[in-house]
């Protein structure tokens, strides 16, 4: 049986697994992201990889990771976190493993992972929104990868939605990110709990009684236990989540929404305001099917079981 290793890279760890043709992970290593010394978040993939393939006869190795990545799927064009601009990260971990490298936007990664074994499995014209720290996107268009042709669609938290919304770290201002995303969550929830500390009380104390102390988990707890203030915020955010999908289908028009990222851990308490607002944003809302929106299957491995297997596809 074929076996690939997947590689998921983020701002402070770098997790990587062995993976089988069925999408199962035999073997995972998770090492640090030190991206304040040039060339040792390479140096930890690198690792992390002869590792594994010190243990399995591996074939190839696929990478994702949270930044632009060129059409050759070679070259990383920016990725602020990793300190990373045009970083040729295929050629330098060939050179470091001796094994044959695909490089892939994260984003990608996860929505590959849940095309061949999660929640769009069977379903060929996908859309998978993850809603973390930021938004991130990706399109499964007639059972194909779609990345545009300098290899960077998808960016979709960079939509603008209100030109007189704040400002986002892209340099523009009223992106979907920032209504829509687990930040704009948070920072919504205390700006409201600063308002009104009575109505926040438990959610308050989940954290260390202020504001500032409320963190995502305390959001999704307290949502469940019934804090007004919680659920408000979720309503929010869900409102913009819908929007933004209701845009998305004018253009795309997918069969499939998947909602992936840490923020659907919340579930029903984020899909079913967006399901709402994006049937009531729609064009011709009242004639054109509505597409399914469901939440992602494949938790933390998406990426690493993702990149794996357009490894193994060299795809």
């Amino acid at each position: 049986m074929a076996l690939t290793i997947g590689v998921d890279v983020g701002g402070t760890k770098v997790a990587a697994g062995v993976v089988d043709e069925d999408g199962r992970v035999l073997e995972q290593v998770r090492l640090a992201s030190v991206t304040q010394r040039p060339g040792a978040t390479e140096e930890s993939i690198a690792e992390a990889i002869r590792k594994l393939a010190a243990a399995y006869p591996v074939e190839a190795v696929g990478v994702g990771a949270a930044g632009l990545v060129d059409e050759t799927r070679s070259i990383v064009r920016f990725a602020p976190n990793l300190g990373w601009r045009e970083q040729p990260l295929r050629s330098v971990l060939e050179a470091a493993t001796d094994l044959p490298v695909v490089v892939e936007n994260d984003a990608n990664t996860a929505a590959w992972a849940e095309y061949r074994f999660g929640a769009a499995r069977g379903r060929d014209d996908v859309f998978t929104v993850t809603v973390g720290t930021g938004i991130g996107g990706a399109l499964i268009l007639g059972g194909a990868l779609y990345r545009g042709r300098f290899g960077l669609s998808g960016e979709v938290g960079h939509m603008v939605v209100d030109p007189d919304g704040p400002a986002c770290g892209c340099g523009r201002r009223g992106c979907w990110e920032q209504f829509a995303s687990g930040n704009a969550l948070l920072r919504d929830v205390r700006a409201r709990a600063t308002r009104e500390p009575e109505r926040a009380a438990y959610l308050l104390r989940l954290g260390d009684g202020t504001p500032p102390g409320i963190q995502g988990e305390h959001v999704t707890a307290a949502a469940r236990e019934g804090d007004p203030v919680a659920l408000e915020g979720f309503e929010h955010a869900g409102y913009w989540l819908g929007r933004g999908m209701a845009e998305i289908a004018a253009v795309v028009d997918p069969g499939c929404y998947v909602i992936g990222g840490g923020v659907s851990d919340a579930g029903e308490l984020l899909l079913a305001p967006a399901r709402r607002e994006f049937a009531a944003h729609l064009m011709a809302t009242d004639v054109r099917p509505r597409a399914e929106i469901v939440v992602a299957a494949m938790g933390n491995e998406a990426g690493v079981v993702g990149a794996a297997e357009l490894a193994r596809l060299r795809y």
